[in-house]
């Protein structure tokens, strides 16, 4: 016969393993969820997977004559809307950055002067009575319809050749993705220049097409083709 006792104490030593072996797990697990967690100073859960309402129009021309220019200069301008439903109050800076199929890349607000801004708001008053300036829109946005902002940005002139552009919007959305760099030296050391990892971020892309030649397309009306959200 088999030692009753002796089985006994395997059947504890076995129970009390496992009872560590869970626990641990536990512990680990509640330790890496609350690392994936950012909060805020104040120790409250802050989530980063948000995404703001963006409405806009397509893009529009415009035509200003700037104190002590000689010429009047055309920029184009794409008017927003945009709202926080997401839950909870969030830092809004967005970025635009408008890239054509000839590769030409502007970026939106560069070098706008407060005059254009000026014009785009007496041209939609009545669409748009609270319309304010990029600088008046950026910062923490508090939830809710009543606390929507509007505003435009405002792209310099580009290719007259180009027949296609692609407006990326950033700056709506906290969600981010991180990717191995495929270049990254290991022999070196981690730089701006030698990263590890690439940081995308959820980002919107709005295509358009230009239709007529490069003699008539700067009076031609963007079609809308597509807009999706991309990582970027």
């Amino acid at each position: 016969m088999g030692d009753p006792g002796g089985k006994t104490l395997l059947v504890d030593f076995v129970r009390t393993r496992l009872t560590v072996f869970v626990f641990v797990v536990g512990l680990l697990f509640a330790v890496e969820s609350h690392a994936q967690k950012p909060t805020s100073s104040g120790g409250s859960f802050v989530s980063n997977n948000w995404t703001l309402e963006f409405e806009f129009h397509d893009p529009q021309r415009i035509t200003v004559r700037l104190p002590g220019a000689s010429d009047p200069t055309t920029y184009w301008y794409l008017l927003y809307r945009v709202t926080n439903q997401t839950g909870q109050d969030v830092q809004f800076y967005p970025s635009f950055r408008l890239v054509t199929n000839t590769l030409a890349v502007v970026d939106g607000g560069d070098d706008i002067p407060s005059g254009v801004y000026d014009a785009i708001a007496e041209r939609h008053r009545k669409e748009f009575p609270f319309f304010a300036p990029p600088t008046k829109v950026s910062g923490l946005l508090m939830q809710g319809r009543e606390n929507a902002r509007m505003s435009a940005v405002v792209f310099g002139a580009f290719d007259p050749e180009a027949d296609s552009f692609t407006v990326f919007v950033s700056g709506l959305s906290g969600v981010t993705d991180r990717i191995p760099n495929p270049g990254f030296n290991a022999s070196r050391a981690e730089s701006d220049d030698n990263a590890r990892f690439f940081v995308l971020r959820r980002t919107l892309a709005i295509e358009y097409d230009l239709p007529g030649d490069p003699s008539s397309r700067r009076f031609a009306t963007p079609v809308r083709r597509h807009r999706e959200w991309v990582m970027r």
